[in-house]
């Protein structure tokens, strides 16, 4: 995609100044509030919020509510995002300033990844009892990559994401990738796992599955796993997750055949 001059000369004019090009090396590596960028920075959170403000009227950025808290992001539009990781692509990360950047950063990752790995203590018993009455998840994910293949693809979006599980099995093969979940609490836990994973080019925020916060016809794959079982209207949620893919685009669901164990219904949703 061509842009006019004008509108080159002010992308270049908001990425030009120093802070803005050390918030975009941060986004570069997942999504970060306010907070963890003032954080990170050193710097005022009113003047954090100015330059972030203009990469995102230049549309280098993007900006997504969960709960109280705003996360900023890298935009969606992939020729702004391509433009954005060559731009950061070309900084040393030897830089005494970047190195500075990236080392706070790795300490506001840690302190995500000890409120996940609390959450999960809390939680682990039970989620482990219920994995017991699935099929083993090396089978599922052993059929879930050989329906997939080898072949690269630019994006993909799980919806339900919960743990992240599936944007870490498929990140060497997509560009992009977007978790859904409605859970605060799961996508602290998915985005430790996915800092743990070293990945970077996927992201997760908090939506409805029937309403998911993403641009239609644009994934080549989407995943709902293990999750239409709790919906009321799961035909619904297919429905929207059709429209949100591009032109040959896939969708794969991973769910319970048809039982009569009442007891999954009755202890476990």
């Amino acid at each position: 995609m061509h842009v006019s001059l004008d509108t080159m000369v002010d992308t270049l004019k908001a990425a030009a100044e120093s802070s803005r090009l050390r918030i975009l090396v941060l986004l570069s590596r997942g999504d970060l509030t306010v907070s963890d960028l003032t954080e990170i920075l050193g710097q005022s959170q009113p003047r954090v919020s100015r330059h972030l403000k203009l990469l995102l009227e230049a549309g280098l950025i993007g900006r997504y509510q969960e709960g109280s808290w705003a996360f900023f992001r890298l935009t969606d539009t992939d020729n702004s995002r391509d433009f954005v990781q060559r731009l950061v692509s070309g900084i040393s990360e030897a830089d005494p300033q970047v190195v500075r950047d990236l080392e706070r950063l790795a300490a506001v990752k840690r302190k995500r990844q000890d409120r996940a790995a609390e959450y999960f203590s809390e939680n682990a018993a039970s989620w482990d009892h219920i994995r017991s009455l699935h099929v083993p998840d090396r089978a599922v994910e052993a059929a879930l990559i050989k329906l997939v293949g080898k072949r690269p693809f630019q994006s993909m979006l799980d919806l339900g994401t919960g743990t992240g599980r599936l944007l870490e099995i498929f990140a060497p093969l997509y560009r992009r990738g977007v978790g859904i979940d409605m859970s605060r609490e799961m996508l602290t836990v998915a985005r430790a796992n996915l800092d743990k994973a070293g990945i970077a080019n996927a992201q997760v925020r908090q939506g409805d599955i029937f309403s998911p916060p993403v641009e239609r016809n644009a994934f080549d794959l989407v995943t709902i796993h293990q999750v239409l079982h709790y919906l009321d209207d799961p035909a619904r949620a297919i429905a929207e997750a059709a429209r949100l893919l591009r032109p040959s685009g896939r969708l794969i669901v991973v769910d319970f055949a048809p039982h009569n164990l009442e007891f999954l219904r009755d202890q476990h949703a």
